[in-house]
This record gives C-alpha cells, structure tokens and sequence, in this order.
C-alpha cells in the first residue's frame, strides 16, 4: 500500500513538473508563486529581526535607526571596525562567492537560469546585516531581493523544477522581497519585471502578483498594514507648480546620473585586494559618521522627518550630497550595500531642499516639503534604476493618494530621461554588470526562448536501443512504433536515427532474402546500415530552450536527448530534440 501512495505520488510530481515546462502552466505556477511569497516574506522577516533586535537594543533611545545619538567616538568606530569585520568574512571567501545584490540576481538569471546558491543567500545575510548594524550608508531592500530571490531559487532546485519555472520563481522572490520590505505588493510586482526580468509577460504576472500579496501578508501579521513611511495627505496646490518640478526633476536626473557614473568609476578598481577596498570604504565613512551621523544606516528616520517638514534647507541639501558621495564610494569600492534605501533618502532630502526654495520664491502657491520629498524619491529611485513605471507605482502605494500620479509621472520620466538621453547612463544594475565584464541578454528572441523548457517541445516518440540486435529484436522493437531510435554505445547514447529507416532496411533484407539467399544475417549493426543517422548530446530535463541552441551550437551535435537524474549514477532519457523543432515552436508562438 505504502509503495502505490509512493507511485502515485511521484506519478503526480512528474505531472507537475511536465506541466510547468511550457509557458500556460498558469495554475502549478499560481501555486509556486504563493509557496515563494510565503518563503520570503518569513526570510524578510528573519532578515529584518537580525538588523533591528541590536540596533534596538544597544542604542539610546528609540527606534533602530538613532545613530545620530550615538556618541562621537562611538559613530567613528562602529562603521571602520563593521568594515574590517566584514572585509575579513569577504576576504576568506571566493571571488564568486562575493557577490551578492540585485546585480548578481540578475547575473544568475541571465548566465545560469536564476540558480541561486543556499551559499550566497547566507553570505547576503551575514553582509546585509553587518553593513547597516555597523552604520555603513546602506539600505536593507537589495540584500532582502537577493535573499528572496535566493531562497524561491532554492525552493525550485529542491522540487527539481524546469529552469523557466526556477526563473519564474526567482522573479517572484525579487516581487516578493519589494513588497514585504515597504508594504507595497504592486511596486513588488512592477520591480520584479521591470528591473530584474525587464520583461512583461501575462503568465508571469499571475505567479508574482500571488507572491507579492503572501509575502506583504506574512510581514502585515508582525509589522501591520502600514507602508515604510507615515505620509501625511500630499496634493498639488497649483499647475503653476509644474515649471518648477520639472526643474528640480532635471536636477535629480543630473544626481542621478553622478551618483551612477560615481560607482562606475570606482567600480574599476574591483581587482583590486577585496579587504582593501572594504577598509578604505569603512574608512571615508569615518567623517561622514562623525559629522552627518545622519547619513548612517538605512536612514528612513530622516526621510520621515522631511516627509513631516521637520528639517531645514541646509540640512536637507547638506545629508542629500553626503548621502549621494558617500554610498556611490561604497559600493563602488565593493561594500555590499543595497541601493534602493540610499536612493530613497537622496531623492526625499534633495526633493525636501528645492521645495522649500519654491516655498521661499512662491510660499501662496508652493505645495508641502513633504509633498517635493515625495516626489524626489520617486525620481530618484526611477532615474538610477531606469525603472519609471516601479517608481510611480512606489509613490503611489507610499501615498495612498491619486493626486500624486500626474505630477509623479512628470517628474518620474523627467528624471529619468535626463538620466538615460542627456547623460547616456543606463540602469545601475546593468552598469555594474558591465563594470564586471558582464552583459543582460534581454532580447524579445532570448526572453521567449527561457520561458520554455526543452520538455515542453521534445519528441517522447523514441525507443532507447542497442547497437547490435538481432533481427526479431529489431522488429519487436518496432512494432511499438516509435518514431526515434536512440541507438546506445560504451558510454551512453550516440545516434538518432529514424525508425523508418530501420524498417525500410528490413523491408528490403526480406525481399532480397526471400528470392537470392535462404539464409539472414544473425545480428545487425545499427551504425552501418543505411540511415539518415544525426549526432546525438544530452540536454537535461530543466534545461530551456536557450540553453537547448546554446547546446546545439557548442556540441554541433544535430539532435539533443533529454535526460534526468532519477538516482545516483542512472539518468532517464525522456525524448529528443531537433533545432528545427525549436525554430518552428518559436514561429508559431510568435505568429
């Protein structure tokens, strides 16, 4: 009984995993998608508790953000001996196993079908939390995308799903991790697409869309239901303000677009001694501590307090400059902090600054501080991400007020543009990429191709075959029917040829037996009789259909078998695959 349950069992995982090959798997994917928001959003949680139980417990007063009480000497030290610590941790480990953010997320996707080691989620954890414990200008929603997205991978890995549903899972995980860290499930799901997967597909939005909602449900039953940021009601006093917010949009693309070029110039001393540029990092943080103290941590303490027009002009124009100088030198040095925080806090504190100038020119038609913070970090995060429509979505769920879109869109796109076109920047992410010698193939053809498992298109009609077989081997085999030979060598699989043509050289024995000779061969050799025989490499199960071409080019094979480990030592051959099969799947999908 116990060995049916067992079949049964393993008979509906394989239907399962079947299922998710292709691209209209929308209800084992809507599964998924939960299971990952779920993983996540307890991961956040864990992730978060590491970062705000010491802060809380160790620091005077209250909240875990309240370096700025910390005593002098204790502000100079905390981030140079965090640097050394974390500089040592990173030193011992490999280069590869170094990377960790948004960017190496994206490397993954793009070099390794979204594979994400349980290795690299730990070392993210250790990093995460050690650059904004020790008061390093970090923010902590690229650590927690890097471990969404690491542990909906290793989720994936461990069911042994295709590798387009390992990349799907992966999107979910980044969706996942955006929604819990703010509160805000649909700028999880915009991020997701728009900056990680940079594509938009409708049956990936069903499985994203679920993870980001189970995720901002997980963290709502610790944190609540409110966003990051308490924003008080922002509206637009006037249009005649909209002449102005495209002038400060057109200074937060210029911020934008140096803060960009600032980690790409420092980003080219990577070969140099890890704990090197770690150390010098934790050491220009030094000054900054001492004297704008604000600029340490996450610093969502000081995007309130501008939000509330709390601070004032010099202050606000002063911790936005430093913040800018200061995290662009880190984690161009390599310290591995995320961006989205520091991206944040520029863009609400250089929003706050230039709207108190138009409060001084114009204060009867100016709107809040709080209402220009708002803006700017919606510019902000747009123009260094290059992600406009996240950004809106961002504002608009930080807000919960619709009269932020109009002027959100202009200053949004503004930036943006400004960012891109003036100054010829790309996305932060991608400029990292580059720094490190890498690229992000996101062609509409390369994009199609890994959506698609190889299991989705192979031909299952085949027979696995000895080479030599005698002959009522030979027609026992082909009263199956098969369509494929898989004829099997010393080591495995060698040849493909069709099953007719194994037919028709029988066909042709009979009748030449039958009038010239009584007698027939014993055995054949299924190498030397005459066939349209193809060149045979294994593709694994998982494998997309990019990987399958990536196959077909490297091996100049002419047929691909697919296979799976189903124990140590044995693998399964399930079907072939053609390259023509692949090129007409992809006609046909697009037509």
């Amino acid at each position: 009984m116990r060995n049916i349950r067992q079949q049964v069992t393993e008979n509906l995982i394989h239907v399962f995993r079947g299922r998710l090959a292709g691209v209209d798997a929308l209800p084992q994917l809507a599964v998924l998608g939960l299971l990952s928001g779920i993983v996540t959003g307890a991961v956040i949680l864990l992730f978060r508790f590491a970062i705000e139980w010491p802060l809380d417990y160790f620091f005077p007063g209250n909240g875990s953000e309240n370096f700025e009480d910390l005593d002098i000497l204790t502000r100079g030290i905390l981030p140079l001996a965090g640097a050394v610590a974390l500089g040592l941790f990173l030193h011992k480990l490999g280069i590869h196993d170094r990377k960790v953010g948004i960017a190496h997320v994206m490397e993954r996707l793009n070099y390794h079908q979204g594979y994400i080691s349980l290795k690299s989620a730990i070392v993210q954890f250790i990093a995460g939390v050690t650059t904004v414990v020790s008061g390093q200008s970090a923010g902590r929603e690229g650590p927690a995308v890097h471990l969404g997205a690491a542990f909906s991978s290793i989720l994936g890995q461990w069911m042994r799903l295709p590798n387009n549903s390992i990349r799907t899972l992966v999107a979910c995980g980044c969706a996942a991790a955006i929604s819990a860290s703010f509160n805000t499930p649909i700028s999880g799901v915009i991020f997701a697409m728009e900056v990680v997967m940079m594509e938009y597909t409708i049956a990936g939005f069903t499985p994203i869309i679920l993870s980001a909602v189970s995720a901002a449900i997980v963290t709502q039953v610790v944190y609540g239901t409110e966003p990051a940021f308490s924003v008080p009601a922002l509206t637009m006093n006037s249009l005649l303000e909209i002449p102005w917010i495209l002038a400060i949009a057109v200074i937060i693309g210029i911020a934008a677009a140096g803060f960009i070029q600032l980690v790409d110039s420092l980003g080219r001393y990577h070969h140099r001694p890890v704990i090197l540029r770690i150390f010098v990092a934790g050491l220009l943080m030094v000054p900054f501590a001492i004297f704008v103290p604000e600029t340490m941590g996450i610093g969502y303490d000081t995007v309130g307090h501008t939000i509330n027009g709390v601070l004032g002009f010099w202050l606000l124009l002063g911790v936005g400059c430093a913040k800018l100088l200061i995290t662009g030198t880190s984690i161009g040095l390599g310290m591995p902090s995320g961006v989205i925080g520091p991206t944040l806090f520029i863009g609400a504190t250089l929003g706050g600054a230039m709207g108190l100038i138009g409060a001084a020119f114009a204060p009867e038609v100016a709107s809040s501080v709080g209402f220009y913070a708002m803006l700017g970090m919606g510019a902000m995060m747009g123009a260094v991400l290059q992600a406009p429509l996240a950004a809106l979505m961002a504002l608009l769920e930080l807000t919960h007020n619709p009269n932020i879109i109009l002027p959100g869109m202009l200053i949004i796109t503004t930036a943006t543009l400004v960012t891109s076109e003036a100054f010829g920047k790309k996305s932060l992410f991608i400029t990292v990429l580059k720094s490190q010698g890498l690229s992000y193939q996101n062609s509409p053809v390369t994009q199609a191709l890994r959506r698609v498992s190889v299991g989705a298109i192979m031909d299952r009609n085949i027979l696995r075959i000895e080479r030599q077989l005698t002959l009522e081997e030979a027609r026992k085999a082909l009263s199956s029917q098969p369509k494929w030979l898989l004829v099997d060598g010393n080591s495995g699989p060698t040849s493909l040829l069709p099953a007719v043509d194994l037919a028709r050289y029988l066909e042709e024995l009979s009748e030449v037996n039958s009038e010239d000779a009584p007698e027939q061969p014993e055995s054949l050799d299924l190498m030397q009789i005459p066939a349209n025989r193809r060149d045979v490499a294994p593709v694994q199960y998982q494998a997309t259909l990019e990987q399958a071409l990536n196959e077909f080019e490297q091996t100049k094979a002419e047929a691909l078998y697919v296979q799976r480990h189903v124990a140590p030592m044995i693998q399964r051959v399930y079907g072939v695959v053609l390259q023509s099969d692949i090129e007409s799947y992809y006609q046909y999908r697009r037509s």
